[in-house]
């Protein structure tokens, strides 16, 4: 464990002006960013009495290595740089403000022909509009099945939209009135987009004109005695109403501002925002994150420091989502509000506003609301953000506990010098030898980091079976620990380039899924490349055997261990990864084999085949005349396709000298300019 003494910067060497500072491990891997008013005061203070830092402060200075630092001229330059930094080297000790899951947006494609609105997560798109976030996208099909009764706008995929315009029917949503159906040209394109920009403009807040004018319509369709008519404009109604009921208006002055709330205990701290547009709610997000305090915490405390980091790091990722999207100068597709209302207001709050201001592109308010509805509604923010905690405590609770159980049984069990907090674990797949692929999969703190997942295809596997498996595992050992050895032989370089930290530094348990002949292979490998501080173990599946390089006997765990029921999970995991990746390698080159056969057919023409019907299933549905449409395929190589595909020609067409099917046989000029050549 590195001592804090040993890195620390002489006396004097810190400048007192504002900056940004980095703390990096023994790997070069940057584990902590934070900005200061002066660099000298705040980190002198890490390195006094360590037993008086915060926990997870100390834990950071005995992990770091080395710290760096860079001048700026104003505190503003110092948030944009820390968010920036974070964005790039995804310190560990950093509190991440991330979604446990990916909220969705309600899309409306305006950059189409025909605009489509859909349930869309993901970075923003140029020429999109955007409504949300939603908290479920259920809720956003709920308003979907609800509106499309008054808006009939496209909700189908383009493949659907292209198939329904190829055979002339509409789609069930087209039938039912749910849709204007223009695939089959029931309204123009200029038409269709006019519903979809009322229904822009429904959700952006202008609700009223649209319920007084079907309001109208009803009234006049019954004076006309046209009772059907009326009727379904009163349902249309009823619907328009029932969504406007869920975004209930909360402010009355068309207020545009994120209400934020926090609610904290010892270790964790629960963030909740409300997103209001137009004086109504229109979406709720939600964290988690782990508290850390600084070595001098802000005059305002914890809470002053979690409004601050929040507002850098949330913003600057909804302004980067928010770039490209095209807000046509709507106030509510804009990511940064007019107001921020926050608990309590950090030092730096001047700061933040000037650069939240530059990130909207106007003058946004970071203030504490005191009063009147928006204090009721922060209060009632809080009061969702400590449900939050506490669902949150009663949830993890048995699950840390397990996790924290099944990695000290898999340290006490192996020897280990610490509980293994990365565990990363290779699996192989083939058939007989061919296509072989491998996976590596990243368990960290007993839970998958799917963003550190890869899979390999693998050049060196050859031989016959075991052999296979075993060449195949030293291969990816070699692979995956050939980058680390380059980086720590060059850490100072790896740093300043800015490359992917992903794999910068090693495991501290590699898992291999097979027996001793698995194992001895990856321990080679590493012991060749000089890799000396990750421990090396290979899981067999038939008697659930761990085994340890250069033991003749494995290591037997308890069947109810929870050690070996994450090492299960973990091989398991592995196992699902390389099979997925497996299974479409082999189907594009059984697709690609079953064509192969065709006498004449080039790479070209047969990528036309399988573009133009889809799949191979639907090829071998397809007649000649149905597979002759296809640019370049003649009567006889189309004859040929079906023949290499098992279906029966009934009279196949005869060939001339120049390969031109008979006369009787339409063959344009292509064809037979192509067969000639052949």
């Amino acid at each position: 464990m590195p001592d804090p003494s040993t890195y620390r910067p002489p006396p004097g060497s810190i400048p007192v002006e504002p900056g940004v500072y980095r703390f990096s491990d023994p790997h070069g891997r940057v584990i902590y960013v934070g900005k200061a008013k002066s660099l000298r005061s705040r980190l002198t203070s890490y390195f006094a009495d360590i037993s008086g830092l915060h926990p997870r402060t100390r834990q950071m200075v005995t992990t770091a290595a080395k710290v760096e630092w860079t001048v700026v001229n104003t505190e503003v330059e110092a948030l944009q740089l820390e968010y920036n930094w974070i964005k790039e080297y995804d310190p560990r000790f950093n509190v991440r403000y991330r979604d446990d899951k990916s909220y969705p947006v309600l899309a409306v494609t305006l950059n189409e022909e025909y605009p489509r609105l859909s349930v869309y997560r993901g970075p923003r798109r140029k020429g999109v509009r955007y409504f949300g976030p939603y908290s479920h996208a259920w809720a956003i099909r709920e308003t979907l099945d609800l509106l499309t009764r008054v808006f009939p706008a496209r909700t189908c995929s383009g493949g659907v939209f292209k198939r329904h315009n190829q055979i002339g029917r509409p789609c069930l949503l087209g039938y039912i009135d749910k849709c204007s159906a223009p695939c089959v040209g029931r309204v123009s394109a200029d038409e269709h987009r006019r519903i979809v920009e009322d229904f822009c403009d429904f959700l952006s807040g202008r609700t009223d004109r649209f319920a007084r004018e079907l309001e109208h319509k009803m009234i006049a369709a019954a004076e006309e005695l046209d009772f059907e008519r009326a009727a379904r404009l009163r349902d249309d109604l009823s619907a328009l109403r029932r969504a406007m009921e869920k975004q209930a208006v909360v402010l009355g002055d068309g207020t545009d501002a994120d209400v934020v709330a926090f609610a904290d205990d010892e270790l964790e701290a629960a963030v909740q925002v409300f997103h209001v547009r137009g004086g109504r709610v229109r979406g709720q997000r939600g964290w988690i994150v782990e508290k850390a305090s600084e070595p001098d915490e802000l005059e305002g405390g914890v809470e002053a420091q979690l409004v601050a980091q929040f507002l850098t790091q949330f913003y600057g990722e909804q302004a980067e989502l928010g770039g490209a999207s095209d807000s046509g100068g709507d106030e509510a597709a804009n990511p940064v509000p007019r107001e921020v209302l926050v608990p309590r207001l950090p030092d730096d709050a001047d700061e933040l506003a000037e650069w939240l201001s530059g990130l909207r592109g106007s003058r946004v308010v970071l203030r504490v609301p005191q009063r009147g509805d928006k204090k009721a509604l922060a209060e009632t923010v809080h009061r969702n953000a400590k449900e939050a905690l506490q669902q949150h405590k009663l949830k993890r609770a048995g699950d840390f506990n397990a996790r924290s159980a099944a990695l000290q049984s898999i340290q006490d069990a192996l020897g280990l010098a610490e509980a293994p907090l990365r565990i990363e674990c290779v699996d192989i797949s083939h058939v007989q030898g061919t296509d072989v692929v491998a996976s590596l999969v990243v368990f960290e703190d007993g839970l998958p980091r799917k963003s550190d997942y890869r899979h390999y295809g693998i050049k060196e596997a050859a031989g016959d079976g075991r052999s296979d498996d075993v060449a195949s595992i030293a291969e990816v050992t070699r692979r995956r620990f050939w980058r680390h050895v380059q980086d720590r032989a060059q850490p100072e370089d790896f740093s300043a380039e800015g490359k992917s930290r992903k794999f910068a530094y090693p495991p501290n348990l590699f898992v291999v899924d097979g027996g001793a002949p698995q194992v001895n292979a990856a321990a080679a490998v590493l012991t060749e490349l000089g890799v000396t501080d990750v421990a090396v173990i290979g899981l067999a599946k038939r008697l659930e055997e761990i085994w340890v390089p250069g033991e003749p006997d494995p290591v037997i765990m308890p069947r109810n261990s929870e050690g070996l029921y994450l090492l299960q999970r973990v091989r398991d995991e592995a196992h699902r990864f390389a099979i997925t990746y497996h299974r479409s390698k082999r189907s594009k080159r059984m697709t690609a084999s079953v064509l192969d056969a065709v006498p004449g057919l080039g790479e070209h023409r047969r990528k036309a085949l399988v573009t133009h019907f889809g799949s191979v299933a639907r090829l071998k549905k397809a007649s000649v005349e149905e597979i002759t449409s296809v640019p370049g395929i003649g009567p006889a190589t189309a004859a040929a396709v079906l023949e290499a595909l098992g279906v029966t020609v009934a009279d196949p067409p005869a060939v001339d000298s120049v390969g031109s099917a008979p006369s009787e046989i339409p063959v344009s000029d292509d064809d037979i300019a192509q067969r000639a050549a052949r």
